[in-house]
Parts: C-alpha cells; sequence; structure tokens
C-alpha cells in the first residue's frame, strides 16, 4: 500500500482517463493495391502470400511506399520507435498519410518512448492520428532517476514490455517480424546495426494481424497520450513539426545511405506491387496483452510459446534456429538436445559476445553452452563484422553488426518468424508475436539467410576439442585461413569480467 500511495503521489498518468475504443477499418478493396491483392489471393485459397525481407534498406522503404499508398487506415505496434533520421522519415509519411485522410493508430511500448514523446504527443494533436503507449511510467517524461525509481518501486508491473511488432495497411497488408523503428534497424546508423528479418503478408493472415492489433489497443494496459496531465501538442506544435519532418526528410534524402537506396532498388521496394510471393498455409501466433499481469503458472494460455513448441516437436531431420538472445535453460537445453539425440539435426545462431549488445544476456546463455554442444547441438555465434564491406549509412559507415532477428525453420517446411527470442523474458515477462507459415519456398529462404549468416567470414562456429570434457573452441575465417580461437573472440577484457560476473548474479529469470 505504501508504494502504491508513494507512485500515486508522483503520477501525471490519470487511471480515470476514459479512452474511445476503435477497431480495425474493412479491407480497402476499391484501390489499386487492394484489387491486385485480392485479386491474388483469390488464386490461392486459404493460403497467404509473403515477402521475406533480408535486406535493411529494403525494410525501411517497404514501409515508407506502403504508407505513402495508404488511402484508409495504417495501424502500427512497436517495441521502439526512435527519434532518429529513420524514425523521423516514416514519421513524416504517416503524417502525410493523415493529411490525405487515412486513419493512423500508432501503439508503442512505453519503456523507450521518452526520448521521442514530444514527436509522438504533436502526431497525436492531428485529427486522425492517436497514438497509445502501452504499460506506461507513472509520469509522461520520466527523468534517469524517476524511471529508475518508479521501476524500483513497480518493478513487477514494469518488467512486463510490449515486444510486439507490427504495421498493417488499409487492412490489405502488413509486415511483421523483428524490426523496430530506428536507424539501428535499416543500417542508417553510425554504430551497430541489426541483422534482422521482416515478413510482408497478403491474404487471411492480415485480417488475424489487423484483430491482433485491436486486442492491444483496447486492453486497459494501453493509454492514449493524453492520459498524462499537463500540457500538450497544439496545433501550432503539429505545424511546427510538420515543417521539421519535412526538412529532416529532405536531407535524409541527401545521403548516402538514400543513393544506396536508389543503387540496389532501382525498381522501387517490394512493399507493394506485383510480383513474386511466397504462398501457403499460415497462422498468426500472438500473446494476449493480459499476460503482462499473470503469473507464471497463469501464462501458458495466453502464450505463443506452446504453439511453436508444437511445430519443432514434429521435426525429423533439422530445426534451423535464430534468435540473437539465446538462453535455453535447463528445460530449454533437454529439449534441444533431446532432439539431437533422436536424430535431428539442431543449429542455432546467435550473437557472440563480440557482437551482442546485452552482456547480461550473453552471461545467461554462456551457462548453457557446453551441455548444449555435448548434447550435439550445433552452435553459431555472429561476429561483431563480417568479411564483407559494411552498409553505408546515413551518417557515414557503420562499425559492425548485431543480430537482431528471431526465426525457426523445421524440415525445410515450416517456419517462425516474429519478434520471440528463446529466453525467459520472451517467454514469460514480454509479450511477443509472429507468424508461422507452412511454406517450403520460403523456408529455403530464411535457411538461404541462415547459411549466409554462418558462413566462417560472418560467424564463429563453436565446438568442442572431445565430445565430453573437451576444450570450447571458435572457429573462423580471417584472410581466407581457418582462425581458432580458445575463448570468446575479439571481446574486450573488460566485457569478458563483466560477462564473468554476471553470471554470478540470480538474475536469469529477467533476462
Amino acid at each position: 500500500m505504501m508504494i502504491g500511495l508513494l507512485l500515486g503521489a508522483c503520477s501525471t498518468l490519470r487511471a480515470d482517463y476514459v479512452k474511445q475504443p476503435s477497431k480495425a477499418l474493412p479491407p480497402a478493396t476499391a484501390t489499386l493495391s487492394g484489387r491486385y491483392i485480392r485479386a491474388a489471393v483469390k488464386q490461392h485459397i486459404d493460403e497467404s502470400g509473403f515477402r521475406l525481407l533480408t535486406l535493411s534498406n529494403n525494410a525501411l522503404m517497404s514501409r515508407v511506399v506502403l504508407a505513402d499508398h495508404a488511402q484508409h487506415s495504417i495501424d502500427l505496434q512497436y517495441y521502439i520507435f526512435n527519434n532518429d533520421a529513420t524514425g523521423r522519415l516514416v514519421a513524416q509519411r504517416l503524417l502525410a498519410a493523415a493529411d490525405r485522410g487515412v486513419r493512423v493508430r500508432l501503439l508503442l511500448d512505453d519503456i523507450s518512448a521518452t526520448s521521442a514523446i514530444d514527436m509522438l504527443d504533436a502526431l497525436d494533436a492531428h485529427p486522425n492520428i492517436e497514438v497509445r503507449l502501452f504499460n506506461p511510467f507513472h509520469t509522461r517524461k520520466p527523468s534517469f532517476l524517476s524511471k529508475t525509481t518508479q521501476f524500483l518501486l513497480d518493478a513487477h508491473r514494469l518488467n512486463r514490455r510490449m515486444h510486439n511488432k507490427s504495421y498493417i495497411v488499409d487492412g490489405n497488408v502488413a509486415i511483421v517480424g523483428g524490426r523496430n523503428i530506428g536507424d539501428a534497424y535499416f543500417d542508417a546508423g553510425s554504430d551497430t546495426n541489426f541483422r534482422d528479418l521482416d515478413l510482408i503478408a497478403i491474404g487471411p493472415v492480415v485480417k488475424d494481424a489487423s484483430h491482433a492489433f485491436d486486442e492491444y489497443w483496447n486492453c486497459d494496459a494501453a493509454y492514449p497520450v493524453e492520459a498524462f496531465r499537463g500540457k500538450h501538442a497544439s496545433h501550432y506544435d503539429l505545424v511546427q513539426l510538420r515543417v521539421d519532418l519535412h526538412r529532416d526528410a529532405r536531407a535524409f534524402a541527401q545521403t548516402d545511405y538514400a543513393q544506396a537506396i536508389l543503387d540496389k532498388l532501382p525498381n522501387g521496394p517490394s512493399g507493394d506491387r506485383p510480383g513474386a510471393w511466397f504462398w501457403g498455409p499460415a497462422v498468426l501466433v500472438a500473446d494476449q496483452p493480459e499476460k503482462i499481469d499473470a503469473n507464471e503458472a497463469g501464462t501458458r494460455a495466453l502464450r505463443i510459446g506452446p504453439q511453436i513448441k508444437a511445430m519443432t516437436d514434429q521435426a525429423q531431420q533439422d530445426v534451423l534456429v535464430i534468435s540473437p538472445y539465446f538462453i535455453p535453460g535447463d528445460n530449454g537445453t533437454r529439449y534441444l538436445t533431446g532432439l539431437a539425440t533422436r536424430g535431428v539435426a539442431v543449429k542455432v545462431l546467435t550473437n557472440s559476445l563480440a557482437s551482442t549488445d546485452e552482456a547480461a544476456v550473453h552471461a545467461g546463455y554462456s551457462r548453457y553452452r557446453r551441455a548444449l554442444l555435448e548434447g550435439g547441438v550445433q552452435l553459431y555465434e555472429l561476429r561483431p563484422a563480417s568479411g564483407v564491406e559494411q552498409p553505408a549509412t546515413a551518417k557515414g559507415t557503420s562499425s559492425g553488426v548485431s543480430l537482431h532477428a528471431k526465426a525457426i525453420v523445421v524440415d525445410g517446411q515450416q517456419v517462425f518468424i516474429g519478434s520471440m527470442n528463446m529466453d525467459p523474458r520472451s517467454k514469460l515477462l514480454n509479450t511477443e508475436m509472429g507468424i508461422i507459415v507452412d511454406c517450403p519456398a520460403l523456408a529455403l529462404a530464411v535457411t538461404n539467410f541462415f547459411d549466409t549468416a554462418i558462413q566462417p567470414t560472418s560467424a564463429y562456429h563453436v565446438t568442442l576439442t572431445a565430445p565430453h570434457g573437451g576444450r570450447m573452441q571458435w572457429q573462423a575465417s580471417k584472410n581466407g585461413k581457418l582462425v581458432i580461437y580458445h575463448r570468446d573472440p575479439e571481446a574486450s577484457t573488460k566485457r569478458r569480467l563483466e560477462v564473468d560476473l554476471l553470471r554470478f548474479m540470480p538474475i536469469e529469470g529477467m533476462l
């Protein structure tokens, strides 16, 4: 009770704020893209169509083009929407769509919204745009000290975040996958950039994505930005934002990054135009938003983990796992090694210590490496910089790469792509979503992504010098020659010591 009083005393969030429920608009069938998509879907009864977004600049421009083509509605749900070059570019296209009369609903997790809150507040001032924050802090723009204090006093709630990622346009097309909105997710960052995967989807699965969005949009944990007391953006703030975003978009168009997009994609992005699709039966899986309020025993019926496990249970030949944050735990380790024992080839791609952006996660993962290897699981860890030229960015050239894609392929037939890592946080704390597709051609495309990523120029192959009791070693290629390391490669002494310390801390359940 004392905690509640303390939080209430400093809160500017109105718990009694009355929000208006809304639902996804019916699919737009009279538009040019709507007619094309409807005709394509009619040729594939009970199947959905997909395009795989592996190139980061294509992933960005697909979102931009879809916003530019929108006629009726855009619904976005993201864990992170940064106030940086690409975030402001997407915001500018959303604002332009709203000016044309398109209804825009933007649902963001509040954990990273502070830096963009003024921009989001100004967007919300547009009559066709509404912004809501999921599971927000008690104050609109908490300082670091305030945020830390609130987190300590209300950790059970605030430690549970909305990690979902979807982008739905006109009820006809959706982008679902691992990317947030921000420079690092589109190869536009000046530091480390993320390797990621998204799916562009058309067909029945889009309706399911819209339904999942509505569930979150209307849930008790989603608060309109206007639910915070105090001054909010006015019409004049919106006018100024429109000017600023237009200026920033023009500046962004002059960058090397924008020129690289034109060079690589002379015919435009694969976001919304006729062409090849991967077709197959698909299921959208999404945790229920109530998962953030449930205890561990009560979350099973609210989460997607059992549905994904049902897919991997069917494996007869091989299972490929891509998970940047990979902490299988005792149960997961037994499960994966059990698959290997019955003859299933299990291969896992995750981050190395040198490429991860979360040392604590690597500390959790490292506890299970030996048991996984001794049990027959093949481990690959992404190198911080591949043997190929780094991407041109808005600010120059990126210094390295980090894995962010989340995908599973089973027997070259079934594929999961989404937001879920194989770690305790994704399983029990965060809400997650993704798509399971039965399509050998799409499975092959993701397998090719995996096989390219695990090449010795791009990843370390972690092995044992002997099947049991041997030393761990990391194999890679340098200047065309095999190199072998006997401890986590290319990581600083400081980072190794940090991981050694974190391994002794009882924090795995929060990772």
